[in-house]
């Protein structure tokens, strides 16, 4: 019974976490502005959290660089099953313009598997609302495939 609770509560109110993996700020600035009143991403659900332990989603930007690569693995660890990725502007998928820099080592499909991403540089803060949600619609999914 209470478990049937928890899946419904869990399915109207994922929860984000931020992972900044060396980006100029611009993809980060964009997120912050989804959840203020302007956009109003909370309406939807989407919290964001302090706490990779708490995360249902986590949002990836920049171009994944070399000091921060084995922190974003490492906190990737801390997300309990079912989750989902999302890269945050065009960073993590291509490097952008830090591309073959000495200091890069992504992309970020390099050392995670994704499964949104927003391209941009930066992307609207529209895109960033519509990534979220088609996240939440494969969380849902994993999360039924995982429970059977």
């Amino acid at each position: 019974m209470f478990q049937k609770w928890i899946d419904s509560s869990m399915k109207k109110s994922p929860w984000i976490f931020h992972i900044n993996a060396g980006s100029c700020n611009g993809c980060d600035i964009e997120l912050v502005s989804v959840l203020t009143p302007r956009y109003d991403a909370e309406r939807f659900g989407f919290r964001l959290t302090g706490s990779p332990r708490q995360a249902d989603i986590v949002v990836v930007s920049g171009p994944i660089t070399m000091q921060s690569r084995e922190r974003l693995v490492r906190t990737l660890a801390q997300v309990p099953e079912p989750f989902c990725v999302v890269s945050l502007g065009s960073c993590p998928r291509s490097g952008n313009v830090f591309k073959g820099s000495y200091a890069i080592d992504g992309p970020l499909e390099k050392w995670t598997h994704v499964d949104v991403s927003v391209g941009g540089c930066t992307p609207k803060p529209e895109a960033i609302i519509a990534a979220l949600a088609q996240a939440a619609e494969l969380l849902e999914k994993k999360r039924s495939r995982m429970h059977g």
